[in-house]
């Protein structure tokens, strides 16, 4: 099963090398958050059926020195395990992300987080 995780990023400064798939930059930002957001989802109630996340786009935010990102996860549908609720995780995330100002090296806004399950 899928869901999207959208969240804009407050220190990374949108650029148009971040709109190309096939740049060095987005392959190297998409492999950071891949491993950060793997990390994150690791520790959150979904950890045993979690399977990864695939960065989608980075897009320029409202503010322009801002960027967003778009990423599909993935997870396994289990009968023993818990069923996905987004709100549940959401909170989960929140509360990892400090309230949803840092994931990792990367400072967030608080008002982006966006998880549809």
């Amino acid at each position: 099963e899928r869901f999207t995780v959208n969240f804009t990023i407050t220190n990374l400064p949108y650029s148009s090398s971040l709109r190309n798939p096939h740049s060095a930059k987005f392959r190297a930002t998409a492999r950071v958050l891949s491993t950060m957001l793997d990390q994150l989802f690791k520790k959150t109630r979904i950890h045993s059926v979690y399977t990864g996340c695939k960065m989608m786009a980075f897009r320029p935010a409202q503010k322009m020195e801002n960027t967003g990102v778009d990423a599909v996860c993935t997870y396994k549908t289990d009968s023993a395990a818990s069923q996905f609720d987004r709100v549940i995780l959401y909170r989960e995330v929140s509360n990892k992300t400090n309230g949803i100002t840092n994931l990792g090296i990367y400072s967030l806004d608080q008002n982006s987080l966006y998880i549809n399950g």
